[in-house]
């Protein structure tokens, strides 16, 4: 079946970095600004990840964005919800130092061009467990465009997260595609390759693997942009 649409992971994939010290400077930068409202940098960031996972285990009847703030206000009180737009502003401006932990490529932008001049539907499928803002930044730090994408999930639209195969099939519901007829791109053997379950074609990147299971890859298309591009040609003869 003829590829349609192409699927990306966003941290590692299109925006290469070191997780490790990307967490550093998130939280770090995070319990800085939240601390003159009164949070504890510690219990803020056990809090922050307690929502985090409760995005992750979604069952769809809400937005993530409504699973992490109804799980946070468990947490920490009803009255946190006054301080979002304190985090907003944290993921407009503060954030924007963890692009130091990042390592932007020029292929990924000369990827995306490629496929749209193919006339191909590019999709940002980004675990959503980001507000749009931060997305949104990651974005430019990639030095990509939000332009570039038909679809960018985040927690505001989103009602799963990876590895739910569910996430990525809300993805083929938005876009109208089946999922033969769409590739996912994605550095994380669990959270991407999960993908394959639903019949969708993948590719795992390698540059910034992720594989905290030891899971066989073996049985992947994988490599770096070169390799990826090289794949992708073969989809689209």
């Amino acid at each position: 079946m003829d590829l349609k649409a192409v699927l990306f992971d966003l941290d590692g994939t299109l925006l290469p970095m070191d997780q490790d010290l990307f967490m550093k400077y998130y939280f770090g930068e995070l319990a800085k600004k939240m601390a003159p409202l009164g949070y504890d940098p510690k219990k803020l960031i056990d809090d922050v990840w307690t929502g985090t996972k409760a995005m992750v285990m979604n069952d769809g009847s809400q937005t993530n964005a409504d699973a992490f703030w109804n799980k946070f206000a468990e947490l920490v009180g009803k009255d946190c919800r006054k301080d979002e737009p304190v985090f907003d502003s944290f993921y407009r401006n503060e954030f924007c130092k963890a692009k130091a932990a990042c390592q932007p490529t020029p292929a990924t932008k000369e990827l995306i061009d490629y496929l749209k001049g193919c006339g191909r539907r590019v999709i940002l499928a980004t675990n959503p467990l980001f507000p749009s803002v931060a997305t949104e930044n990651r974005i430019q730090w990639a030095g990509l465009s939000t332009d570039d994408f038909e679809l960018i999930t985040t927690y505001e639209n989103s009602h799963y997260c990876k590895p739910n195969p569910k996430y990525y099939q809300e993805i083929l519901e938005n876009i109208g595609c089946a999922p033969e007829e769409c590739l996912m791109v994605g550095n994380n053997a669990e959270e991407d390759m999960i993908a394959e379950t639903l019949e969708m074609k993948v590719f795992l990147l390698t540059d910034c693997l992720i594989n905290e299971k030891n899971a066989d890859i073996s049985g992947y298309p994988q490599g770096g942009f070169k390799k990826l591009k090289q794949y992708i040609d073969t989809l689209l003869q």
